[in-house]
């Protein structure tokens, strides 16, 4: 029953914010993305569950048929498990990353009912709004501003490439700005939230195993660099008396290439901006910005810190929009969630089940970073490609992260509760792969 669930909902994603070359633009708070959000809440409706909005406008899903309500089952300490994902896109980025999450989650809570399970405390399946920050330019805000993470006036003052607004985009939403920001009460109701996604990276594939369990993130930031120059003609400046604000940003690029190899790290240049912008025209100011991530913080932080003493030389100057430290998932929570799938070998075998941390960030980050016992599950990519239309998931292996998520769902709704904590630092072991 969930495999036909799963294949039929990811049916109906399928033609949503579909652009040429088979690749997707779901920005948030756009016409696609308010189609997913309907998407989402017929979903939720089609099988009996409470759907609510946060003050960000998060979506949450709620399945709970003990006593009383959500809220009364919290008041009474059983807190509830958050499965889910997000469902927007990078620019022209591939099927997978996060509307896997969403629509495995629902598919898992069809298997478990089809099951007979009776979760003893409430699930809910949640959607976070503007993940990828493709629109406004900060990863992961609806988590970011729902924890406090990010300031909400600082997320309301945040334009777009048209220069709307995050306030403007909510108005036209049919939303008040005024009523956006953190939400206590929200978050009250999380017990532990376990999010499922399509491996960004190849090492699935390498070790022939379906699903992994996730260790950490790297530390990761964005950085912008300004450099100035000076409008002039084409055709008609001489070399020697040019002041070309690209000559710094190409050597940007370049140096962050030699100097991330140099570092252990990874480092990109991926978005520009040219003034005056016109093919004729020599520029009179470029904007770069640069991610940069690795898995030792000490060589991240080195990597920028060469990056802005060399392109200090061209008179930029260096802004740092972002910094997220490594985020270490809570080690008890993916330590039992590794042994409920190894458990699924049955008695004469235990599955092997792999540990693997990412350079890519999450929500699920940030609700770690905010104290809250969290865990991720990876699905298998063949083609190891991410933020692209050749991301992949296989449907087998698909179905597989939808039995592995109802596994660990069932066993953290039916059986006591762990040691867990909020804010524990406990490690899953690694693999020895």
């Amino acid at each position: 029953m969930s495999s036909a669930a799963f294949d039929s909902m990811w049916a109906d994603l399928d033609p949503v914010g579909r652009v040429g070359g088979g690749g997707y633009r779901r920005f948030a708070w756009t016409r696609e993305d308010l189609t997913l959000r309907e998407w989402f809440a017929q979903e939720a409706t089609r099988r009996g569950l409470d759907l609510v909005e946060d003050r960000v406008g998060n979506q949450w899903a709620w399945w709970w048929d003990g006593p009383g309500s959500v809220d009364d089952a919290v008041a009474t300490g059983r807190q509830g498990v958050v499965i889910g994902s997000h469902l927007d896109s990078v620019p022209d980025g591939g099927a997978f990353d996060g509307p896997l999450g969403v629509v495995s989650s629902f598919a898992a809570i069809d298997e478990l009912r089809a099951s007979g399970i009776v979760p003893k405390v409430p699930i809910a399946v949640t959607n976070f709004v503007d993940e990828e920050g493709a629109r406004f330019g900060i990863a992961c805000a609806g988590s970011r501003v729902l924890t406090g993470q990010l300031p909400a006036d600082r997320a309301l003052a945040l334009t777009d490439a048209d220069g709307r607004t995050y306030a403007d985009a909510l108005r036209n939403a049919g939303r008040d700005p005024d009523s956006f920001g953190p939400d206590a009460e929200a978050l009250a109701r999380v017990g532990c939230y376990v999010e499922l996604h399509v491996e960004q990276g190849r090492a699935l594939v390498d070790l022939g195993e379906p699903v992994a369990v996730a260790s950490d993130i790297w530390p990761h930031g964005r950085w912008r660099f300004d450099f100035p120059g000076e409008a002039n003609h084409a055709g008609t400046t001489r070399l020697e008396d040019r002041r070309d604000a690209m000559l710094g940003y190409a050597e940007l690029v370049l140096a962050a290439r030699a100097g991330a190899t140099r570092r252990g790290c990874v480092a990109t240049v991926g978005k520009v901006r040219v003034t005056p912008g016109g093919v004729n025209a020599i520029p009179s100011h470029v904007t770069g910005w640069l991610d940069a991530r690795g898995a030792d913080e000490t060589q991240v932080r080195a990597l920028v810190e060469d990056l802005t003493t060399q392109m200090g030389e061209h008179s930029a100057a260096a802004t740092e929009e972002s910094w997220t430290p490594t985020t270490r998932f809570d080690g008890d929570l993916s330590h039992r969630l590794r042994l409920v799938l190894q458990a699924r070998g049955g008695s004469d075998a235990q599955l092997s089940v792999p540990v693997l941390g990412t350079g890519a960030g999450h929500d699920a980050g940030i609700l770690a970073t905010a104290g809250y016992p969290t865990a991720m599950l990876f699905v298998r990519n063949p083609t190891g490609i991410s933020h692209s239309p050749a991301e992949h998931a296989e449907v087998d292996d698909c179905h597989e992260g939808v039995h592995a998520l109802a596994a660990c769902v069932a066993d953290l709704t039916t059986q006591p509760a762990s040691t867990t904590q909020p804010g524990s630092t406990t490690q899953p072991e690694k693999d020895p792969a």
